[in-house]
Order: C-alpha cells, then sequence, then structure tokens
C-alpha cells in the first residue's frame, strides 16, 4: 500500500489531542503525578509515537515495551531495582529495553518524545 505526504505526521500541526490521567495509585512510590499523554502515531497495536509528561512524583516502572525517548524538559531519574540511577535531563536519548524494572521519578515536571515497539 502506497503512502502519500497526507500519511505523514508532523508533531507541530497533528490533531492528536493531550489526554491528563493520574499514575495508577498501585504503582505509586509518592506523591500523586498527573500525566500526560500525546499519542500522534501508531501502526496497529506494536508502535507508538507520541509526546509524554508528567507532575513531580515517583512511582514503579515495569517495562513489557522497548522505548526509545528524547527527553524535551524538567529532570527526572530512572532507578533500577538495585538501586543504579540515571538522572534524565534535556537532550538526553535513551533507549529502554523490554524487562526493565524500576522507578521513575519525576523532580522537576519533564516533557519527552517517545517511540515504542511492543513484541
Amino acid at each position: 500500500m502506497s503512502k502519500n505526504l497526507m500519511d505523514v505526521v508532523n508533531f507541530a500541526n497533528s490533531s492528536a489531542k493531550k489526554e491528563h490521567y493520574a499514575t495508577s495509585k498501585d504503582r505509586l512510590v509518592r506523591g500523586n503525578p498527573e500525566q500526560n499523554n500525546t499519542l500522534h502515531f501508531s501502526a496497529g497495536e506494536k508502535f507508538f509515537v507520541g509526546e509524554w509528561g508528567a507532575e513531580i512524583g515517583c512511582w514503579n516502572v515495569n517495562y513489557t515495551e522497548n522505548e526509545y525517548f528524547q527527553i524535551l524538559s524538567g529532570k527526572s531519574i530512572l532507578r533500577d531495582t538495585q538501586g543504579n540511577e540515571l538522572i534524565l535531563v534535556a537532550g538526553d536519548k535513551i533507549c529502554v529495553p523490554a524487562g526493565f524494572q524500576g522507578e521513575w521519578e519525576v523532580i522537576e515536571p519533564t516533557q519527552k518524545i517517545y517511540a515504542i515497539y511492543e513484541a
């Protein structure tokens, strides 16, 4: 199936709606951060691209998907189950493999662009 420019997604003029939601209570470590997501593109049930953000707080993560992201603004910490930490700031480009478990802590409200592949 051939695609054309009508199929290309430009985030700057995307008609996708930003959704706001509370962090699931069963995953909370501290705080009660609101999260937001704008899904700009998906290909079936396996590939997703969009923008995500969250307010200050901390919650458990369990990646079933492979994710690439770039931090646009803010400061967060990605922490594994052994307590190792990766500080995330604007400009960082990160790949998280499926199977990663730990915590995501937002120190300063954070926004990122992401691409997710769910095998």
